[in-house]
């Protein structure tokens, strides 16, 4: 397993930019909060550290997983959002539905970065059990929130080099 016994949010400094001037919307599904709230801390935290105010994040929340892409797309519609970061869980449980969830969030969520050229950075946790999701949140594999964070600030800069 490529995660097994790491934590994947280290990240060097160094290599962020200072996101002073960048503007990010957060997009966080309600559904596993106990789960997609320490997402969102991570996430929220990782942008402070890197010079992003809190005045320049701007929080939506939406009922599910299914439910990130359009909150994303009207975030994104937003001319002064320059990044977007989409965050939800979904749990393996005992039918197909699992399946069509991810496919269906995954895919929007690829729309909405080509629609309106901009980066929307994923974190969605697509686990076979509550507790390897409680792993990637917080826990022995770090957090997927501040990873997406830094995705979000390095694509909105390298953007800005276009």
């Amino acid at each position: 397993m490529a995660t097994s016994l790491k934590n994947l949010s280290a990240y060097d400094k160094h290599t962020i930019p200072n996101g002073a001037d960048f503007r990010i919307g957060i997009v966080v599904s309600e559904w596993n909060d106990h789960i997609t709230s320490k997402l969102l801390e991570g996430a929220i935290q990782t942008l402070l550290e890197n010079g992003v105010p809190e005045e320049q994040i701007e929080i939506s929340r939406v009922p599910g997983a299914f439910e990130l892409p359009l909150g994303a797309q009207w975030l994104a519609k937003d001319l002064s959002i320059d990044g977007v970061i989409a965050i939800g869980v979904v749990i393996q449980g005992e039918t197909r539905h699992f399946d069509f969830v991810c496919s269906g969030t995954t895919q929007g969520i690829m729309d909405v970065n080509l629609k309106f050229d901009k980066p929307v950075s994923f974190c969605l946790l697509t686990d076979n059990t509550e507790q390897q999701s409680i792993d990637r949140a917080g826990g022995k594999h770090g957090n997927k929130g501040v990873e997406a964070a830094v995705t979000v600030l390095k694509m909105i800069q390298l953007k800005r080099t276009f």
